[in-house]
């Protein structure tokens, strides 16, 4: 199976913060994503300029996309920078990684998204679309993803809604499976019904955590599974420490987390969706898609970001076989 994937093209400002203070200043609730306008954005950069950071290429659905292409698929990125320094840098690292760059070019900046990391080691995002939101909606076509045979989408699009609904739509005029993570509780509480819509109508692999289950449905992981499931073929619920849930052709199945060093929970979400994405491409039974997921995240979790070295991905690589 080949996989393409669309999102905010956004390159992720990592920080390591010493508590939750800067969080309040900047009425940012803790694991969420908040959108900043780019003046906001460069004053939380500049607050915090003194910490530890540290830059990758980021986004939800850019992170799947790349877990992926490291365990052997083939895949594309669908999203917009601009031609500076950032824009560069971000098909520079899909081009070395062997993702196949569909980025559209805008005259706004870059997209970054500053991911401040508290001790407890959650992440809290604020997000600066800049060139993301640019995504050519006339250039969303149907052609676009001839060749391919699953499309992976993050929630985080859900904010235009006649993009994400175009592309949708020419994803299943092409005959493509559809695979979405709902990406943020916040996200979901403001696009309830939007989401609610697609999920029934297009979506055939919906991917939720627990807070994000929540909101979409208000039932506790079990029942919202169960829910999810109503809507489309496969839908899972992560956990995070207590493993996830699968349901697919109404069998319940329990995946355990692995044991792990928690460092940063970013990328753990994305990363997961690419390890279970990457057994359905092996035709893998339930169990073991959640496993390849769970070693995924589990590994994620232990550095700083979404951006795994390569020793890293050896190990799950053989793992996995």
């Amino acid at each position: 199976m080949k996989i393409i994937g669309m999102g905010n093209a956004l390159v992720d400002i990592m920080t390591l913060l010493p508590d939750h203070e800067l969080l309040h200043t900047f009425n940012l609730p803790a694991g969420s994503m908040t959108l900043v306008d780019k003046e906001l954005s460069l004053l939380v950069q500049q607050t915090t300029q003194h910490l530890p950071t540290e830059l990758t290429a980021g986004g939800s659905a850019c992170n799947t996309i790349d877990g992926l292409a490291h365990l052997g698929i083939e895949t594309a990125f669908i999203g917009a920078v601009a031609d500076d320094h950032y824009g560069r840098q971000y098909k520079d690292v899909l081009q070395i990684n062997g993702i196949r760059p569909l980025l559209f070019q805008s005259t706004k900046p870059t997209g970054r998204a500053v991911a401040l990391v508290t001790p407890d080691s959650e992440r809290t995002f604020a997000t600066y679309l800049g060139a993301a939101v640019d995504i050519p909606l006339e250039k969303i076509t149907s052609e676009l993803f001839e060749g391919y045979d699953l499309f992976h989408v993050e929630g985080y699009l859900v904010y235009n809604h006649t993009l994400i609904l175009a592309a949708l739509q020419a994803a299943k005029k092409a005959g493509l499976l559809i695979s979405l993570d709902l990406a943020s509780f916040n996200v979901v509480d403001e696009n309830l019904e939007f989401l609610r819509y697609i999920v029934k109508e297009y979506i055939d692999i919906c991917f939720a955590n627990e807070e994000e289950a929540l909101s979409f449905t208000g039932k506790p992981p079990h029942e919202a599974l169960s829910l999810l499931g109503e809507m489309c073929t496969w839908s899972v619920v992560k956990m995070g420490k207590n493993g996830s849930l699968i349901l697919h052709n109404q069998q319940i199945t329990v995946v355990n987390s692995i044991q792990c060093d928690l460092k940063d929970t970013t990328g753990a979400g994305d990363l997961y969706a690419a390890g279970f994405l990457f057994g359905l491409t092996k035709q893998w039974d339930m169990k073991a898609c959640g496993i390849a997921g769970a070693v995924l995240s589990g590994k994620v979790i232990e550095i700083l970001g979404a951006r795994m070295p390569d020793a890293t991905w050896n190990e799950i690589k053989t793992s996995l076989r």
